[in-house]
């Protein structure tokens, strides 16, 4: 996924949802949602990095739909980075991880 194509369906979410900002983490442009961050994209390979339940990711991960997101060799365990460019399928793993997040 390239910058654009995220930003586009952040744009989407954040019309949607008044809860849902703009925000920054690790140096680099992401959403939140009650203040808490949830996505962004990896600027390094283009994939989409959201934050699900551990299990979910796991899922993900044995799918070979997403991998472990490991900035620097460490393994964030509730994040996972989603390569390729289905954007249904990444706009279903924003909608879980804004929920993940805000629930």
């Amino acid at each position: 996924m390239d910058n654009e194509t995220f930003w586009n369906l952040a744009g989407a979410l954040c019309a949607a949802d008044p809860a849902v900002a703009e925000g920054s983490i690790m140096g680099s442009r992401c959403l939140r949602v009650g203040g808490e961050f949830f996505t962004m994209p990896d600027h390094r390979s283009g994939a989409l990095v959201v934050k699900l339940p551990r299990a979910r990711v796991a899922e993900l991960v044995e799918a070979g739909i997403g991998e472990r997101f490991a900035p620097a060799g460490h393994v964030f365990s509730e994040w996972v980075s989603a390569p390729g460019s289905d954007e249904d399928r990444w706009r279903a793993l924003l909608a879980e991880g804004k929920a993940f997040v805000a629930g």
